[in-house]
């Protein structure tokens, strides 16, 4: 069996329309133990679900990315609950804040808060988004004190040494093996390997030699052996501990 645990991926995407099942059996067959399909809204979560259910490998994480967010979506949560009790579904994600795009932060804000109540709720856990919201988005963070995992991280030391002391952990992906990845690369020389999880966000993000190109599952390789270079770790090690942490942190173990 593979090593290899994709913590956060959009199979969903029309990236993937031409090849999707044909890719997905041979990641399956060949390093890929595990696929987490992150929603970004009701038709994603739904689809993310009919996913799981047909590859045992893959789970789903249901819930309304802060792109997605309108004056509506708070009262779509009724349904993100309902999907949130299917047996393959492991989170409440992609959910966060994304000030970068014109979204009014009011409006991102009610419905991240919302959707953390939810995830507190249930008992489960978070993949939490933050783009240009690091301040916000660790108040945030403190005040529900979520389990899961801070996707893509792009924050500083001091703020991933803060998830860590919160239970979370850090999402490292792609970007570890660009060249002007100075902050992650900082996060990983310094955060303990047990505090991190390995992704994709494909079909985006992927790593050098691919940037560029259509990211999968598979190339998390590229990333592990990256940050077996950057903590003199073997890649195996890096994989099998990042699998138990995502198993642990999806409940799946």
């Amino acid at each position: 069996m593979g090593m290899i645990f994709d913590t956060h991926a959009h199979y969903d995407d029309k990236a993937f329309d031409e090849d999707r099942e044909e890719l997905l059996q041979k990641l399956f067959a060949d390093k890929v133990c595990g696929i987490v399909n992150q929603a970004t809204d009701i038709d994603s979560a739904n689809y993310s679900i009919a996913l799981a259910d047909k590859f045992s490998g893959m789970y789903a994480a249901v819930g309304i990315h802060p792109e997605c967010a309108d004056e509506n979506s708070i009262k779509k949560l009724d349904i993100i609950e309902k999907l949130a009790a299917h047996s393959k579904a492991v989170a409440i994600g992609e959910i966060g804040l994304d000030y970068y795009y014109d979204i009014p932060r009011k409006i991102q804000q009610d419905l991240f808060a919302s959707q953390l109540e939810l995830a507190n709720k249930l008992s489960m856990p978070v993949n939490i988004h933050d783009r240009e919201a690091h301040g916000d988005m660790l108040e945030f963070l403190k005040k529900y004190k979520p389990c899961g995992i801070l996707h893509c991280f792009s924050g500083s030391l001091e703020m991933a040494k803060e998830i860590v002391k919160l239970g979370m952990y850090i999402g490292i992906g792609g970007v570890v093996t660009f060249k002007n990845a100075r902050k992650t690369v900082e996060v990983v020389k310094n955060i303990p390997l047990k505090h991190i999880v390995l992704e994709t966000d494909c079909p985006y993000l992927s790593p050098v030699p691919f940037r560029g190109k259509r990211n999968h599952s598979g190339m998390i390789q590229y990333t592990a052996e990256c940050i077996s270079e950057i903590i003199d770790v073997p890649v195996n090690e890096v994989l099998e501990i990042t699998k138990f942490n995502a198993e642990k942190v999806y409940n799946i173990i």
